[in-house]
């Protein structure tokens, strides 16, 4: 029997969560073992920035490392069992939280011999991105292997990736192979070898090629280049590869043998695509497969193997949530699991294997409760042309299954590649808290589907994906979870465009559009913005959107502001250079043109998305108090305590 020490039992029900508490970051993320379990790291917020947290779990002493510039540390990886490489990103880029620059650090486990690896000022020439961090090598502790593009100031894009073998204490590289194409990312055996180098090119034909020991490099696997096969990683004997891949019953992970040079399909299914491998309690032990299909699942290689049978009874300790092994010694004798759900954002666990006990570690929002926080439910329903399309609900808490609620919209970004999870997800118990339903569906083009599904939505901005949003949202009507005439519809980015293209084009069917750093005009998309910055961007953007500029315009909320019926918000923030703020003003000036009232939210300071915590609480406020206007009040919840029913 597995011995559980829990984190504390719920606190007794005080009213809606309070919107500063949903705005608040995390307070770690990324927590990992080192490989010998002597250490525990993982990224903590402190003092309002991201730095990296070291503890020893003999006597739980540590530090936490300031990064060089008051940034943020963004990620870290134990490249032994005394050093890590980690990277540091700033806030003035174009998303809603900080990203990495490419540069390189590393740091003893103890805090002493710091040292800037790649980049600006290192023994490195700086030549471009470090694209990854491909390998540890465990003969070799005191070197990894990363890819890194030599750009030759020839392409605005950079240069063709090349793996180096880099010093994890001085930083100094020797240069161990050239990739065979550009845009690619590599995949090493566990004994460090290079064997496969896969991707996407320009015109989004897969690229995939392997690399046998000693046989006279590089080799296109043109079977897999057209079923877009791509590895996943080595099994633990090296001697067969996990792929994923394409079967006649939808999507699977296969095995390839690279003796025989053939697949083995070991799953399948036949809406989504597999998440990735099911991580076991030692490092590189994989015990079967992750996805979502509607809730998260794992399917298992072998159930009677230990590790499964681990995984099986912490899974019966948290029944209806996610369980998780993130990260693990080499030898097994700890690991970390990850305990989370769509109202939980997670517990992190120490399991010891000699005492078969896992005890609260951290969590990374001790202030939320899951008891006040809004469940999703998954839903499947038909589009007007017949494709099967998935989504969730996310009801008022203590109120599933409730009728004729008022009903928010929700629309993914992206909108390519992106798709809604059963997770835990702020900005929608900002809205669900608050008596309203949630509705999200994974339309056509979003990820997870496969990548038929994703083609799908090439060229429907304002089309098929705008009437699977519509069709969403008749479904929920039709079942009777929606109140007709009380429904907003909302997102960011391209859920922004989504928002407003939805009321213009149904314009009795919502009666507000929230544009949160929205696209309005999509001919600007190629002017203005950090997409159109680059030949890959451009490529992209004729791709996905087309570049007839008449068609572009009749499919542009700006353009058609005289359509719209809809109280509208728009939110932009000031620093945005993937969607800038032109967009929003030129949808504002369109809209007041027409006479038509707009509740205008800038943030001078922001960018594509909010992150000070502050502004964050602020625009929660904010869309509540816009929606309450628009379609009245939400449902109202009555907690109950623990173990007691709701009513409402």
């Amino acid at each position: 029997m597995l011995l559980l020490a829990t984190a504390g039992s719920a606190r007794a029900f005080a009213g809606p969560v309070a919107f500063a508490d949903l705005a608040r970051h995390p307070q770690y993320a990324q927590v990992e073992l080192s490989p010998d379990g002597r250490y525990v790291a993982s990224l903590s917020v402190i003092g309002g920035r991201t730095d990296l947290s070291v503890i020893r779990i003999a006597d739980h002493k540590g530090f936490n490392l300031e990064t060089h510039d008051r940034g943020d540390v963004t990620a870290f990886w134990w490249v032994s069992p005394t050093r890590i490489i980690y990277t540091e990103g700033v806030r003035d880029s174009n998303f809603d939280a900080p990203l990495a620059d490419g540069q390189l650090f590393a740091v003893n486990a103890d805090g002493r011999g710091r040292a800037l690896l790649y980049g600006y000022g290192s023994n490195n020439p700086y030549w471009g991105p470090a694209q990854q961090l491909i390998s540890t090598l465990p003969n070799d502790p005191n070197h990894v292997l990363v890819s890194v593009e030599r750009a030759d100031g020839s392409s605005e894009d950079g240069g063709m990736p090349v793996v180096e073998r880099m010093d994890v204490t001085s930083g100094r590289m020797s240069k161990v192979m050239d990739g065979p194409a550009e845009h690619v990312q590599f995949l090493a055996d566990h004994a460090g070898n290079i064997r496969f180098a896969f991707g996407v090119d320009d015109e989004d034909h897969a690229i995939v090629y392997s690399h046998p020991p000693g046989k006279g490099g590089w080799q296109a696997m043109s079977a897999a280049e057209a079923a877009r096969d791509f590895p996943i990683a080595f099994d633990a004997t090296d001697k067969a590869v996990y792929f994923s891949c394409s079967v006649a019953s939808g999507f699977g992970v296969c095995t390839w043998d690279p003796a025989t040079r053939k697949m083995t399909t070991v799953w399948t299914n036949p809406h989504v695509v597999a998440n990735g491998l099911t991580e076991g309690p030692a490092r590189d032990q994989f015990l079967g497969v992750d996805f979502e299909d509607g809730r998260p699942g794992v399917a298992l290689f072998d159930p009677h193997s230990a590790g499964a049978r681990l995984l099986v009874g912490l899974m019966q300790q948290f029944p209806g949530q996610l369980v998780q092994f993130v990260s693990s010694t080499r030898d097994g004798s700890r690991s970390i699991v990850l305990v989370s759900s769509d109202t939980d954002p997670g517990t992190y666990y120490l399991y010891e294997h000699a005492t078969n006990t896992a005890v609260a570690l951290l969590r990374p929002a001790p202030w939320i409760n899951p008891q006040e926080m809004a469940t999703k439910q998954p839903f499947e329903f038909k589009a007007r042309d017949g494709l099967e399309l998935h989504g969730y609900v996310s009801y008022p808490p203590g109120m599933e299954g409730a009728k004729h609620l008022p009903m928010v919209v929700y629309v993914h970004g992206g909108p390519y590649g992106i798709r809604d999870w059963w997770d835990y997800e702020p900005d929608v118990q900002a809205v669900a808290t608050r008596g309203y339903a949630v509705l999200q569906v994974n339309f056509r083009g979003s990820g997870g589907y496969g990548h038929a599904f994703e083609k799908a939505g090439w060229m429907q901005w304002g089309a098929k994906m705008q009437d699977d949003v519509t069709d969403a949202t008749r479904w929920a009507i039709a079942q009777g979870i929606a109140d007709r005439n009380r429904i907003c519809i909302y997102g960011a980015s391209y859920g922004g465009y989504a928002a407003l293209e939805g009321a213009i084009q149904e314009p009795d069917l919502y009666k507000c559009a929230i544009g949160y750093v929205g696209v309005y005009d999509l001919d600007m998309l190629y002017r203005r913005g950090d997409i159109s910055e680059s030949h890959d961007g451009r490529d992209y953007l004729r791709r996905v959107l087309g570049d007839d500029t008449a068609e572009l315009a009749a499919r542009s909320p700006a353009h058609q502001a005289g359509r719209l019926k809809a109280s509208v918000m728009l939110i932009v923030g000031g620093q945005d250079t993937r969607v800038p703020p032109a967009q929003g003003r030129e949808m504002l000036h369109a809209l007041r043109a027409q006479h038509h009232d707009v509740t205008w939210v800038y943030q001078r300071k922001e960018a594509h998305g909010f992150y000070d915590e502050a502004n964050v609480a602020d625009l929660y406020e904010k869309i509540d108090g816009f929606i309450g206007r628009s379609i009245g009040p939400g449902a109202v919840v009555v907690h109950a305590p623990p173990g007691q029913a709701a009513t409402h």
